[in-house]
């Protein structure tokens, strides 16, 4: 083994002593949010240091599953988390498989096109009188339609099938297949992982959305994302609704922090959920797909 210095030594025990510090830091919040949330409002008052449940119980949690806002924003957040991120991966890998061919008429224009889109933007305004002239102002097809198509996942998805060898889908076409069956059957089961990882871009993205439906739905209750329904949990100084989830359970047991913890922590566990199920894909999908050899 190399001989260690005495500098050496001192460096490693201050870098581990700091990345602890570090981590202490970004865990323990998190770790608040449930602990509290578990707890009972009266014990958590007194107490100081909260590293584990007091009191445990899980009445915030009853209480604010049974709030009529938070069951309804957490099924548009999932109906658009599922249906967003698959229109988009189709649109999204149709366009990249028609514009990575060397012999599409207007290719090279049509790719500055769309890359263009990615530094400039028309603005809040524009976008929203396009959005009005369109009539998806009030409507769920709003949080889709618009993510259909993005610059930067369509750049993935294009460098990636530029790196397929050709003679797959050669083969294909010899075998009488048509180009829309070539897509299908040959060259997207081997864009697997690079769709994977704008899979993952695209859920996350649409479950942490709450700007659009504060812009385009903000006067139609039935269509708030869980995003924005915690978004007037946590910045209202209104405490009606509120009032509402603490009408449903216990009063003894319930206070307006325990629910917002509460509901903090049901918009967190999808996206915990759906990392574990596309990591395996997303980093190499997202070298891949970033980097033509």
């Amino acid at each position: 083994m190399r001989h260690r210095t005495v500098g050496g030594t001192v460096f490693d025990v201050f870098n581990t002593l700091l990345m602890l510090m570090i981590c202490i830091v970004m865990i323990y919040p998190f770790l608040y949010i449930i602990n509290f949330s578990l707890s009972d409002p009266t014990v958590v008052r007194k107490a100081g240091l909260l590293l584990w449940p007091r009191g445990f119980n899980l009445v915030a949690y009853e209480a604010s599953l049974k709030h009529p806002d938070i069951k309804n924003g957490f099924i548009i957040s999932i109906a658009r988390s599922t249906l967003g991120p698959f229109l988009m991966v189709v649109v999204t890998s149709m366009a990249a498989y028609a514009l990575a061919r060397e012999d599409l008429a207007g290719r090279k224009f049509f790719n500055k096109f769309f890359i263009f889109t990615m530094y400039f933007s028309g603005g809040m305004i524009p976008v929203y009188l396009v959005m009005r002239n369109l009539n998806l102002t009030g409507s769920f097809w709003v949080y889709v339609i618009p993510g259909m198509f993005g610059a930067f996942n369509f750049v993935l998805v294009r460098t990636y099938i530029e790196n397929i060898p050709s003679s797959l889908e050669e083969a294909a076409l010899i075998d009488g297949a048509t180009y829309v069956t070539a897509f299908f059957r040959v060259v997207l089961p081997v864009c697997i992982p690079v769709l994977s990882a704008i899979v993952l871009f695209s859920c996350v993205g649409h479950w942490n959305a709450f700007s659009d439906t504060r812009l385009y739905n903000f006067m139609n209750r039935d269509l708030f994302t869980m995003q924005y329904v915690l978004y007037n949990y946590l910045a209202s100084t209104q405490t009606f609704s509120i009032e509402q989830a603490l009408a449903l359970g216990d009063t003894t047991q319930l206070s307006p922090e325990s629910i917002r913890m509460a509901i903090t922590i049901i918009t967190i566990v999808p996206v915990m959920c759906v990392y574990p199920a596309l990591q395996k894909h997303f980093a190499s999908g997202l070298l891949i797909g970033s980097v033509k050899g």
